[in-house]
């Protein structure tokens, strides 16, 4: 699995020996007042300023070259977010009396003998709450109603309403302060009634505007609580109340073979698209935008735009959010999701706190270059994986560390990429040492410092 590149589907195809590329099922994005710039002269003189200056103007010359936004290569750690709380609107047990009897009411509807709980998951400082709702029971009288699950039509009636189509615009700015425009297109998921929405973090990645639609053809702009890079991961906000909100399943007690319902907006023109077909494989290790992922495989058709959408089960409950699809000669019925129990964990942390708490925070920033035009953009003349930024207020930056240093090993262990270094940073823990192995114009040297933990600051 090594071998494949996980890549966005616009971007150019550099290593495809087996014709395979894996990218993620965001629609591509256009760009508006697109200019040429002047490329960056190579040059590797130790000048963090100078390196950081021109990484802007990388980020920006990729989108006019090739028309989509250029998702990094390593994972910044930090996710941006606005601290926007529910407001509460009636009694928490009446709330939950409510949500117990739509539960049921689905159950009833759905042909199932089962029952599904309302839990309350969050609580905000201020007394209000909001509700995710879980499928924790799903017991039968008797064997004759066992399999009674719905059909793919029952399905869509019953969770239509609670995917969402997601547009985009981003505003780069490039050499001679000229200004780009991208917009793209994605999927959501309801997971309150009171408008949190969950999505792929590489669909609203530097919006500057973010725009829902529901199925109604309601539109609500949409404000950023937190994201999660790692897991692809990010919570919206909109203000409405009285949404179709999913259920979360249990994605545990998926099995190879199970049905998988797709609904989202392929191509970004689509939205509320059904397909279906089945649970492929399991556990997937995946690497995507570097970062190594536990995902899901199933043949139901995933296309550009279909990112952030939701997969279900026959039974109506959300199992997965989808965030890659498989594309080239010969490959067809290859997409990927991530597991609604990751998904709920995740997305509760997001909305408690604003961002995944237990995290480390190594305070360093990692990109690979390893093309000409990207060692050109960034002004350096030699290939290898660099730090990108170094958190001022971090130890790494007290440390020493500093942008455009070349890192060469980590923990004494030689890396050629920043998914090597990702797989050493998911073995260490908040209060371990970990030492950064970098050449510089200083030469080679090791700098030892103790990893934190992320805050979200």
């Amino acid at each position: 699995m090594d071998e494949n590149k996980y890549t966005d589907e616009s971007a150019p195809n550099d290593d495809n020996s087996s014709g395979v590329n894996f990218i993620l099922g965001e629609t591509p994005q256009s760009e508006d007042n697109a200019e040429g710039s002047d490329s960056a002269d190579a040059n590797n003189d130790g000048s963090n300023e100078a390196f950081e200056s021109n990484s802007g103007e990388a980020e920006a010359e990729n989108n006019a070259s090739y028309g989509y936004s250029d998702y990094k290569n390593v994972y910044e750690q930090g996710p941006h977010y606005y601290n926007m709380r529910p407001k509460k609107k009636m009694s928490k047990g009446l709330k939950i009396a409510i949500c117990v009897l739509a539960a049921i009411i689905l159950a009833a509807a759905s042909g199932t003998a089962g029952a599904y709980i309302a839990l309350r998951l969050n609580t905000t400082a201020s007394g209000g709450s909001t509700i995710m709702y879980s499928s924790v029971i799903r017991q039968v009288s008797n064997a004759s109603n066992a399999d009674e699950s719905l059909s793919v039509q029952q399905v869509a009636n019953l969770v239509s309403d609670s995917v969402v189509e997601i547009t985009t615009e981003t505003v780069s700015t490039g050499s001679m302060m000229s200004q780009y425009i991208t917009e793209g297109a994605g999927s959501g998921v309801i997971i309150t009634s009171d408008g949190y929405i969950v999505t792929n973090n590489h669909v609203i990645e530097d919006a500057s505007r973010i725009t829902v639609t529901l199925k109604s053809g309601e539109s609500y702009e949409a404000s950023i609580i937190g994201t999660d890079e790692k897991t692809d991961l990010a919570v919206l906000k909109i203000d409405a109340e009285d949404l179709t909100a999913a259920i979360f399943g249990d994605s545990s007690a998926v099995n190879v073979g199970d049905t998988a319902i797709v609904i989202g907006n392929p191509l970004g023109q689509l939205g509320g698209s059904v397909t279906t077909g089945i649970i492929s494989a399991l556990d997937r290790q995946i690497t995507i935008n570097d970062e190594v992922m536990t995902l899901m495989q199933t043949d139901a058709a995933v296309n550009p735009g279909n990112s952030g959408g939701g997969m279900f089960n026959s039974y109506g409950e959300l199992i997965g959010i989808v965030n890659a699809k498989s594309s080239g000669t010969d490959v067809e019925g290859l997409g990927f999701a991530i597991p609604s129990n990751i998904v709920k964990s995740v997305t509760e942390d997001i909305i408690e706190h604003g961002y995944v708490t237990g995290r480390i925070d190594p305070g360093l920033t990692f990109i690979d270059i390893n093309d000409l035009f990207t060692a050109m953009s960034y002004g350096v003349n030699e290939y290898g994986v660099y730090i990108l930024k170094a958190d001022e207020d971090g130890n790494a930056y007290r440390e020493g560390l500093r942008s455009g240093m070349i890192v060469t090993a980590v923990n004494g262990n030689e890396i050629s990429s920043v998914s090597e270094i990702n797989e050493i940073l998911d073995g260490l823990n908040i209060g371990d040492s970990i030492t950064i192995t970098v050449r510089s114009n200083r030469g080679t040297q090791d700098y030892t410092y103790t990893l934190g933990e992320y805050t979200g600051q």
